[in-house]
């Protein structure tokens, strides 16, 4: 989709530090046989983590990940205000091929991004309860790539979710990403070359 060539690729063109860990410390067990929208999830048995140095660095995660999803695909990202989600989606949204510039759709809830595969943006930051559902992140899109900020607040997301990341501040400038769940392509792009010191 995008000009970065395929995920493996991707990862090697920024710098960041990448390591493994039994991911039973990082998240709850999945449940192999759990079906959401997109039918069967798939279990992970480790996480993977990358330090990004940059806003950049962040941006090329993110566009590797576009390069790994597909349409239908549904994008749980995680963490505090600050860490880079909406970042990452814009890295998202270029390798998807969106033109608009991509915003936090904090007061909105969701945006819309038309390109060629279009990037439906959600934000659940003010939402309460089960105010998620009335999103329609319960069916998402089949032709877009949907991405949910704040997807801790809506749980069913944690075994719906197609892709999720959790997004850490380390200092001002550096950002830990883990993968908790994705495809072997998706992971690839958390695969890199150690960070120059």
């Amino acid at each position: 989709r995008g000009s970065l060539g395929p995920p493996s690729a991707c990862a090697a063109s920024f710098a960041f530090r990448s390591r493994s860990w039994d991911d039973s410390r990082v998240r709850p067990d999945f449940d192999s046989a759990t079906t959401g929208p997109s039918g069967p999830s798939q279990p992970v048995d480790t996480s993977i983590s990358v330090e990004t140095g940059s806003v950049e660095e962040t941006r090329a995660l993110g566009r590797c990940l576009g390069q790994a999803v597909a349409p239908g695909d549904l994008i749980a990202l995680e963490g505090e205000l600050g860490t880079g989600k909406t970042v990452l989606v814009q890295g998202i949204a270029q390798a998807l091929g969106v033109r608009d510039g991509v915003h936090s759709p904090t007061f909105v809830l969701h945006h819309r991004y038309r390109g060629p595969v279009p990037l439906d943006h959600y934000d659940l930051y003010r939402l309460e309860g089960l105010g998620w559902a009335d999103a329609g992140l319960d069916e998402p899109a089949p032709d877009a790539v949907s991405v949910v900020e704040w997807s801790e607040r809506a749980a069913p997301l944690e075994r719906w979710a197609d892709v999720r990341i959790r997004l850490d501040a380390i200092d001002e400038q550096r950002r830990r990403l883990t993968c908790i769940k994705g495809s072997d392509a998706v992971r690839a792009c958390f695969h890199g070359q150690p960070s120059r010191a």
